[in-house]
């Protein structure tokens, strides 16, 4: 064989599997993270519920993450759309996850109509990359893209949020998390959840929410949105689960899980070593904290809200006076000659809201004080809140964003199937003598009864046979999913 013929062949085979190397590695380093990858990584992704989870793309070592910090139209809840500021079209912004060890570069663009800057709550970085307007950085002007980068030195549960013009721009959403997952964890979490605190005031039947409101919230929320719009957490018996809380807002929060107890295992300085862990069924969180509880899932349907009184409520007024047990009769027909279809309420509680929300009509963009329908009935609940379903039947989600797109408001994926005589029910047999007059109920108004069918005169829904109502209800608790 001629060598020198040899000679320029071998070169060329060799030019083309350096090229195809090359190739590939640049492949490898644009490939954003997916269903097929995620399945490599050492660690279980974690859901934001209502939320979603940031790209990355790899860039010579560097793993690249892009922000766009905008005005957005987001929904609270079916019903209501407001008018934020937020990172990539939502608010929260999309969580940012990593491993500790990486070395991450975050490109953030402002869009919004005055400068910004990004601050990276917790995490451990050069000072000149710390995201503090005029201190630790010039701002970033409208239209303008920044750079931050740094390599993460520690694992938890961290933040991102606005350091300019903290006021307006925080109080109108520009926050998201930053979750560091340790190269290596001992113990497996089998669902790890993200749950972004916050409060706003919204004028009933504007969109816009007041970020000068300093205590007078009258809207409460998970991932920024109340109930009933708020995604459930979804478990299988016997699972370990982690809930991440993390609050940049103005006010102190109680979140109380029931049916459990739980260990918190880590606040925003890092973990908490397994003999400092402590066991709560609530968990206190204030401004500029967050808190990682743990604990093995119990079958049910379980909420998970937060205790303050009026934060697992929606829009209610403050200022008017306190009517409970005052008898309004023969006021409310007065004011009916004024406003016609007013209805005294209050009297003997709130209850009743929930049930007028199937036939009346608020302000517009506003939800109701309470909402949301359970398998027995009105659930009466608004704000922050939502459930944990512990079902056997939940499926495996391999990633956040599978998880996210099939899981989106409180009834998705039913509700929990009750076993024979574990339902509280009444101990009143329903029963009508014989020969007697049926009498009919209006469920909203008890109080008002009369022989034979009609309409309630204060609200006007249809009224019920007493018997049949009772009977109907004590069947529908045996038998509800």
């Amino acid at each position: 064989m001629n060598v020198k013929r040899v000679g320029p062949l071998v070169i060329i085979v060799l030019l083309i599997s350096i090229a195809g190397v090359i190739a590939q590695r640049v492949a490898s380093d644009q490939t954003p993270v997916t269903s097929d990858t995620v399945r490599n990584l050492p660690y279980t992704p974690v859901v934001t519920p209502n939320g979603s989870t940031l790209p990355w793309t790899m860039v010579g070592g560097v793993k690249e993450f892009r922000l766009t910090v905008e005005e957005i139209e987001w929904e609270m809840a079916p019903g209501m759309i407001i008018k934020a500021w937020g990172y990539n079209g939502q608010t929260p912004g999309p969580t940012i996850e990593a491993v500790e060890g990486d070395r991450v570069r975050i490109l953030v663009t402002n869009k919004l109509p005055e400068p910004t800057a990004v601050h990276w709550h917790g995490i451990f970085l050069p000072s000149g990359m710390d995201g503090v307007a005029g201190l630790s950085q010039r701002s970033i002007p409208p239209g303008d893209t920044f750079a931050y980068e740094f390599t993460l030195k520690q694992h938890g549960t961290f933040m991102y949020h606005s350091h300019g013009d903290e006021m307006v721009q925080i109080g109108l959403g520009t926050m998201g998390f930053f979750v560091i997952h340790p190269k290596t964890r001992a113990q497996k979490i089998d669902r790890d959840y993200a749950i972004f605190l916050n409060e706003w005031f919204v004028e009933p039947g504007t969109s816009r929410p007041n970020p000068n409101i300093m205590t007078d919230f009258n809207l409460f929320t998970f991932n920024s949105r109340s109930f009933p719009g708020t995604a459930p957490l979804l478990a299988r018996p016997g699972e370990r689960v982690r809930l991440r809380f993390g609050h940049v807002g103005q006010e102190f929060h109680a979140i109380h899980l029931h049916g459990h107890a739980f260990r918190v295992v880590a606040t925003d300085g890092g973990d908490i070593p397994e003999s400092a862990q402590w066991p709560e069924t609530t968990v206190a969180i204030g401004p500029g904290q967050t808190r990682d509880v743990e604990f093995v899932a119990t079958e049910g349907d379980w909420p998970l809200h937060c205790h303050l009184r009026h934060h697992p409520m929606n829009p209610m007024g403050h200022n008017i006076p306190n009517i409970l047990g005052v008898n309004q009769a023969g006021i409310e027909e007065q004011i009916q000659a004024l406003v016609p279809g007013y209805m005294a309420m209050g009297e003997k509680g709130m209850d009743e809201h929930a049930e007028h929300v199937k036939h009346m009509a608020g302000p517009p963009n506003t939800l109701p004080m309470m909402a949301g329908q359970g398998p027995f009935g009105p659930i009466a609940m608004g704000g922050m809140f939502t459930v944990l379903k512990v079902h056997e039947d939940i499926p495996t989600f391999v990633t956040a964003a599978e998880y996210t797109a099939r899981v989106k408001l409180p009834e998705d994926f039913g509700w929990y199937k009750n076993p024979p005589g574990t339902v509280a029910e009444s101990i009143m047999k329903a029963s009508t003598p014989s020969g007697s007059a049926t009498m009919y109920v209006c469920p909203m108004h008890p109080e008002v009864r009369q022989q034979g069918p009609g309409s309630c005169p204060k609200c006007g829904m249809t009224l019920q046979p007493e018997a049949a109502r009772q009977v109907d209800h004590a069947a529908h608790s045996d038998s509800a999913p």
